[in-house]
């Protein structure tokens, strides 16, 4: 049996940590970890209620955060020019909310490929930007140090020796090394990676940005468990002096497993944190965007279906709330919870969506619906406060506030990005849908929302109506793949490396 914390609503905390707000017009009253993934459904047509306008964009331009880049051992290409470095972009979505929202970014102005660096593996998380020096992490086990304008290699740390798939019971990524997004921590400095070792273990090193040099080392398993069996793939979320490490399974849910996080203080040494999901197998926390935190400090995390297919609720299939302790907070699930987890239909496709301004967060997953969930009193089974259908959602979500209140995100569903929102009222409502080919975890920039395809295709969509304005080739990418943002470019994750693309002036 869970507690429920009092919560109240967190806008003053959030609202300035997303910088600005959205106008509202005309707004009425797995845990298997697959780059595959079933066909997408036809896109939907678009909603009859009113789309929200775009986002407004400050004059001044100030605010802005970036994202990361990565380099290679080989000389990158000329850059075409005008890549414009920015403030520091420290997690995968920008900050500990995992918003991927900027106000004040640059909205397309002539955007094309400005340079592109090849690294030793493919890269499947977010990169970091620390004072104009992009630091991204591959699964050859490195990470490296590019300058943010030109692209070029200013160090390169061979953390381990990647493992071949084979030294797993299943899965699907071959060679494995840093999966997960790594993530800064200001306070000390350091950029936080977690690797895949022979062993098979997982390590967390805190990395000296500067320079590459290891500041610390240590194990990042839960005690007791079989590591070979857990996959280390959701962002590491840094939170006042924790480093947040998320588990999940392998493709396939092989093997005992259990969804868990593990909190380690940022300073290198002292006890560590663990929340392992209670249930008897499954449950994978392995959403690419990680846990999200609330500005208490407790941290919201989906899991992915677990092996109970009836009887008590096991906390699978669910959006958990956990304390900074990693104490079990409060939870929801949909009523549908057991059947989900029969046919592996769960919410732990997709990472929470905190709706910034509010006291609410959206869920999807694999079963098509999307979930409105009062942070407040999560509910449990059947608590949902709003549900809308039409999305099987992969990856993380973007949300912005609203202006008179209320919020918009943007979901990464197999049938096309897809608008929803909140207004003051509390009523989830469903805006535009974007064609089936736009599916990628999205970042909303200004006035636009960027979306990158495993075919490579770099899309910018209109914010208040889903049209297209932009498209530029970069490579081809992981599934789960997301950009980063500083000063006037997007930092992409490819499967050969990092690809910038300066999107405005």
């Amino acid at each position: 049996m869970t507690r429920r914390a009092r919560w109240g609503r967190w806008t003053a905390a959030l609202v300035p940590t997303v910088v600005g707000v959205l106008v509202l017009a005309g707004c009425s009253s797995g845990s298997s970890d697959s780059d595959a993934g079933p066909a997408a459904p036809p896109p939907q047509a678009p909603a009859t209620v009113a789309p929200y306008p775009a986002p407004s964009v400050p004059a001044s331009g100030a605010g802005l955060v970036l994202p990361a880049v990565a380099g290679a051992p080989a000389p990158p290409p000329t850059p075409t020019g005008g890549v414009r470095a920015g403030a520091d972009w420290t997690t995968y979505h920008g900050d500990a909310t995992r918003a991927g929202y900027v106000a004040a970014g640059p909205d397309p102005a002539n955007p094309g490929l400005a340079w592109q660096t090849p690294l030793d593996g493919k890269v499947y998380g977010s990169p970091v930007v620390v004072a104009g020096e992009v630091v991204a992490a591959t699964e050859g086990g490195s990470v490296y140090g590019l300058d943010a304008v030109t692209g070029a290699v200013r160090w390169r740390t061979h953390l381990a020796d990647p493992l071949p798939g084979s030294a797993l019971p299943c899965g699907n990524i071959d060679p494995i090394g840093i999966t997960g997004s790594p993530a800064l921590d200001p306070a000390s400095g350091q950029v936080f990676v977690a690797t895949t070792e022979a062993g098979v273990r997982h390590q967390l090193y805190g990395i000296d940005p500067a320079n590459g040099g290891v500041r610390s080392k240590r194990d990042a398993d839960v005690p007791g468990v079989d590591p070979a069996t857990h996959l280390q793939r959701g962002a590491l979320l840094v939170d006042a002096g924790t480093v947040y490490v998320p588990y999940g399974g392998n493709y396939g849910d092989c093997g005992q497993y259990r969804g868990s996080v593990v909190g380690l203080p940022t300073t290198g040494t002292g006890p560590a944190k663990t929340f392992v999901v209670p249930t008897s197998r499954e449950a994978g926390i392995w959403a690419a965007s990680g846990p999200a935190a609330l500005p208490n400090g407790d941290v919201i995390v989906t899991t992915g279906n677990g092996e109970a297919t009836s009887g008590t609720w096991d906390h699978s299939d669910s959006v958990l709330r956990l304390s900074s302790a990693l104490a079990l907070v409060d939870g929801f699930a949909p009523q549908q919870w057991a059947e989900e987890n029969s046919a592996d239909a769960d919410l732990g496709s997709m990472g929470p969506v905190l709706m910034p301004g509010t006291h609410y967060v959206v869920t999807a997953g694999k079963g098509g619906n999307v979930f409105l969930v009062d942070l407040a009193g999560m509910g449990g089974v059947g608590g949902q406060k709003g549900e809308v259908d039409g999305c099987e959602a992969y990856g993380g979500g973007a949300a912005a506030p609203v202006q008179g209140g209320g919020a918009v995100a943007y979901l990464p569903c197999s049938s096309g990005l897809l608008q929803v929102r909140v207004g003051t009222d509390g009523r989830l409502v469903k805006g535009w849908q974007a064609p089936s080919q736009v599916t990628g975890s999205p970042l909303i920039v200004g006035t636009t929302v960027w979306s990158l395809q495993q075919d490579g295709a770099l899309i910018g969509l209109d914010a208040a109506t889903g049209t297209e304005r932009a498209r530029v080739s970069v490579g081809d990418s992981t599934r789960f793949a997301t950009p980063a943002l500083s000063g006037n470019a997007l930092f992409l994750p490819t499967n050969h490396g990092i690809s910038a693309v300066r999107i405005g002036g």
